[in-house]
């Protein structure tokens, strides 16, 4: 928030709002590997802790946010567990985790989501069909170049999707030669022939906002020379031609 203020951005974000189970998973991507830098150190004496509630942690700062004027929205009832089993999930799966988690966010922040974006970009049939049962103005739950009205198999999803259009830094940053010194550049270029629906980048605020802040700084700075307007999701949705 605080940098965004600084360049006069605005953004969307995106909450998990139950168990946060990303120490679990990355233990069993470790290994033997050093857990402590995980904050389970307690694991070396056999005791699993119960994975921290998003919700009751951050939800001072989720309402911070939202009363500095930033469009809010739903990520996730377990961001991890959604991005693992969601395209393959069953419907009664799909449906109560994501009943679950609007019903949560509305506890709150007071209201229900208006807003929705699929944890890793992960969604099926099944989800694509609850972002219209839940009425979400729109969704961000993949990957792609434009705005579009999702169709499967012939049924159309009258939820408008605005996916992500470039690389993250991560990805970014796993390309030979790519550096947190000119990471900024290698994503400027891709940026300099504006698309006629804008781009959307997605960042995690954790990442971009704490060990790649200066990253991001680089990023606003050169986005708003290549004649962007830094803006939340929900005004590229405002600007397009109505999609339903």
């Amino acid at each position: 928030v605080e940098i965004l203020r600084r360049h006069d951005a605005g953004a969307t974000f995106f909450f998990g709002v139950g168990p946060d189970l990303t120490g679990r998973v990355a233990l069993r991507v470790l290994g033997q590997g050093n857990i402590s830098d995980y904050g389970f150190g307690s694991l070396f004496y056999g005791t699993l802790l119960p994975p921290p509630d998003i919700g009751r942690r951050a939800g001072e700062v989720m309402r911070r946010v939202r009363d500095a004027g930033f469009e809010t929205g739903l990520h996730a009832w377990a961001p991890v567990r959604w991005q693992a089993r969601a395209a393959g999930a069953a419907a009664a799966w799909t449906e109560a985790e994501m009943q679950r988690a609007v019903d949560r966010y509305a506890e709150i922040l007071g209201e229900p989501p208006r807003v929705h974006a699929a944890a890793g970009w992960q969604t099926s049939a099944h989800a694509l069909r609850m972002t219209q049962r839940l009425a979400f103005d729109y969704a961000s739950d993949g990957r792609g170049t434009h705005p579009h009205l999702p169709v499967w198999r012939g049924e159309l999803i009258h939820a408008p999707q605005f996916p992500t259009t470039l690389p993250t830094l991560p990805e970014l940053l796993a390309q030979d030669g790519v550096s947190p010194a000119n990471v900024a550049a290698h994503l400027l270029e891709r940026t300099v022939a504006p698309p006629a629906a804008g781009h959307v980048f997605t960042l995690r605020a954790g990442l971009e906002g704490r060990r790649l802040a200066p990253v991001l700084d680089q990023l606003l700075v050169g986005w708003k020379a290549q004649g962007y307007a830094l803006v939340p999701v929900r005004t590229l949705r405002d600007a397009v031609e109505p999609l339903a």
